[in-house]
């Protein structure tokens, strides 16, 4: 073997370390952000940058019922400095000059279109526009433990779930993650983003607040719900194995979260628990004292609130811009911010949602003692219609009511939200 001579050593040695650093600095890294493409909005030149926001897909789901009254908020407030999103609905109609939604139930068989009474507001809708709708199509309705039956484009909503993920990446192949809320849904961006960075986008990732129909656990999807590139890669290629099967299991089910939850796990992708980050309630029905899952809410970050109505969203929007430790808003800081300031000692025409022990009393004063008298009570409310008394150990914020008077135990608030700490160090999921 010949001897290499001093000045071809060192050349070989310095070709050999060039190589290497250029190895090891243009390896990819799980965390690495992946140049993307270009947004699908343009941004104003106010919004902040990150780097991950830009592989981020956020799918808005609704429907014709409601696409008009409660999509245009977010449009201002939640989406506005999102550089990727769709709306996706029942139906394509243009929301502004330049943003129409999807109709993601257009994938689905045309038997099943046609012939499901499901789609009966669908195709009425198809055939003569949103004219079509009636005063029934547009009744709320109440909610119940299995949903809205009686409403006809609650009905229909549950057959979005599968055909949105198939959609979502027609509309960005490219995303690291999808992000799926509803209209009455509200994320906080910044903790969301941070959340995400501490994940592996090359593995197969299902995040949500986690409900439960019979043996099925699944991320419930008003509360909002993120899933990896491959988590819907898989899922998609799943569904399309036997696509009629599917649609028959949508069809014998009545939630359609559900059915994608169930969908996941058959792709193998399990999901990952996000309760307390992501929420099904609004701040003001939030319990922030008490312990479920074996964790308690209050130092860990807030990423998403439901049931919220437009003037929800604008206040959540103005409330929630920058405060908390470091830059996270925890749910210590919704407590502190936004919801102790309502508590009062007295409060007429308001519902705190007490639903502890009832008992019958002749005044609201007579209520409160019925209050003082339980060592953990927290809070209380009067009915001046049937003399009800409601106590509670938990404390809820409410709602306006008429005939109904509420007061709150503040001493004990404070001692109990000071019994919890400032939080030192913030509590993450994952």
């Amino acid at each position: 073997m010949p001897r290499l001579r001093p000045l071809t050593l060192l050349a070989t040695l310095l070709t050999l370390f060039t190589l290497y650093t250029l190895h090891n600095h243009l390896l990819p890294t799980p965390f690495t952000h992946k140049p993307s493409s270009p947004p699908l909005h343009p941004l104003p030149l106010s919004c902040p940058t990150h780097a991950l926001l830009n592989n981020i897909l956020v799918v808005l789901k609704t429907g014709v019922t409601e696409s008009r009254t409660k999509v245009p908020i977010h449009l201002t407030t939640t989406l506005r400095c999102i550089p990727n999103y769709a709306i996706f609905s029942d139906y394509i109609e243009p929301l502004t000059p330049t943003l129409s939604t999807h109709d993601v139930l257009s994938s689905l068989s045309p038997a099943l279109i046609a012939q499901n009474p499901d789609f009966d507001l669908y195709r009425r809708v198809h055939a003569a526009g949103p004219s079509a709708l009636t005063p029934a199509d547009l009744n709320p309705d109440t909610n119940t433990p299995i949903g809205k039956p009686n409403n006809p484009g609650w009905k229909l909503d549950k057959w979005k779930f599968l055909p949105m993920l198939e959609t979502a990446l027609a509309v960005k192949p490219d995303a690291e993650w999808y992000v799926f809320m509803e209209a009455d849904t509200f994320i906080v961006w910044e903790n969301l983003l941070r959340w995400l960075e501490r994940f592996d986008t090359s593995e197969k990732w299902y995040l949500g607040n986690q409900m439960q129909i019979v043996d099925a656990i699944f991320a419930h999807g008003g509360s909002g719900f993120i899933l990896s590139r491959p988590a819907v890669e898989a899922a998609v290629e799943r569904r399309k194995m036997s696509s009629d099967g599917w649609e028959r299991a949508v069809m014998e089910h009545w939630a359609g979260d559900c059915m994608l939850g169930l969908l996941l796990e058959d792709a193998g992708v399990p999901l990952t628990w996000a309760w307390p980050m992501v929420q099904i309630a609004p701040p003001g029905e939030m319990d922030y004292f008490s312990r479920g899952y074996e964790k308690r809410p209050w130092c860990y970050p807030v990423v998403s609130f439901h049931h919220l109505d437009a003037r929800g969203v604008a206040e959540l929007e103005g409330l929630l811009g920058g405060s908390g430790k470091g830059g996270v808003v925890l749910w210590r800081d919704v407590f502190l911010e936004m919801v102790r300031p309502q508590v009062q000692s007295v409060r007429m025409g308001w519902d705190n949602l007490a639903d502890g022990d009832v008992v019958e009393v002749k005044s609201f004063a007579a209520c409160r003692g019925v209050c003082v008298r339980e060592a953990l009570c927290l809070q209380y409310r009067f009915n001046e219609t049937d003399g009800s008394c409601a106590t509670s150990k938990l404390l809820m914020v409410g709602r306006g009511a008429a005939d109904v008077a509420s007061g709150w135990m503040t001493e004990r608030i404070d001692a109990v939200a000071g019994s919890l700490g400032e939080c030192r160090e913030v509590s993450w999921i994952g």
